[in-house]
């Protein structure tokens, strides 16, 4: 990584490629404890589900977990369970350190649910807009890194959450969202736009409001005009708009989201894959309590 100056704020998801983008500062290490049980509330289902977050502990999990879709696990009990049917379905997920930290989750639910997924979110950047300068050197790795995975993994749905670093102008972001459902065509892919869960503006990001709140609108006009190639999933019907309120369920940081938060959005977003390509997500029950609990990117985070 380059040893750009400039500001950066905490960043937790492991990085997937290597990009040419600023350092972020390094999260404040949460204080060791024993695994513990926490509980986990899967809102779109009204159902309490007990997760081992393992939350500080040194546990098993390395950043390579949200990498595979071996190694999230479908079940947090026993063996010996019948793997799911293949829906045929391969999903490549993009995006920054949000997008990260809702990945374990997200594989592991997928996996469950017969689709393949594989982990393409970037800590310190992972937007694909070529906006201002810095976005330009992000976007350049993103772009980079995505050619690498598109060839290797060869999706058939690529799913982009909007990052925190999808700054420039909404012609630029639409033009750069446009260029990324050009190149899932032209990987025979769908592209589905998903929104960014509401997150703290701090002071990093105060001098961007205007691009975080041109972005979605941005993206939902390229979806709109793609002649239905192009799916704009709007989280906030999940999360709201209030980063501070409790239905954004974010981390201590305003920002991620913890164990709890990255498992009511990965079973929202494959509810939304089900309804579009026809299966039936499996049920928290068989993918909640996995292995992806003890990541170590929600250790970092301080989860509790």
């Amino acid at each position: 990584m380059n040893t750009d100056t400039s500001p950066q704020r905490p960043e937790t998801a492991p990085v997937t490629a290597s990009v040419t983008a600023p350092v972020p500062r390094r999260a404040r290490s949460a204080r060791r404890r024993p695994s513990v049980a926490v509980p986990l509330v899967l809102a779109a289902a009204g159902l309490a589900v007990t997760v081992a977050a393992g939350c500080g502990a040194t546990g098993t999990s390395d950043a390579s977990d949200a990498k595979s879709p071996e190694s999230a696990g479908s079940s947090g009990s026993g063996s010996g369970r019948q793997s799911p049917k293949s829906t045929g379905k391969r999903v490549l997920w993009v995006g920054d350190s949000i997008a990260g930290t809702q990945a374990p989750p997200t594989a592991a639910a997928l996996k469950a649910s017969g689709v393949t997924f594989e982990d393409a979110s970037s800590t310190g950047g992972g937007t694909i807009v070529e906006g201002d300068k810095m976005a330009r050197q992000i976007a350049a790795g993103t772009w980079k890194s995505l050619a690498k995975h598109v060839k290797s993994f060869r999706p058939n749905v690529i799913a982009y959450q909007i990052t925190t670093y999808d700054w420039g102008t909404p012609a630029q972001q639409r033009a750069s969202y446009e260029k990324l459902a050009k190149t899932a065509r032209d990987a025979d892919a769908d592209l589905f736009l998903v929104t960014a869960p509401p997150f703290k503006i701090d002071d990093f990001y105060a001098k961007y409001r205007g691009p975080i709140k041109s972005a979605p609108e941005a993206a939902e006009r390229a979806a709109r005009n793609s002649g239905g190639h192009v799916h704009f999933l709007d989280a906030s019907k999940l999360w709201g708009t209030d980063a501070s309120a409790s239905k954004a369920q974010r981390a201590k940081d305003g920002i991620h989201s913890c164990q709890q938060g990255s498992a009511t959005f990965a079973q929202w977003f494959t509810k939304r894959l089900g309804s579009t390509y026809d299966f039936t997500p499996a049920p928290p029950q068989k993918w909640a309590n996995g292995p992806w609990t003890g990541d170590k990117a929600y250790a970092k985070l301080g989860c509790e």
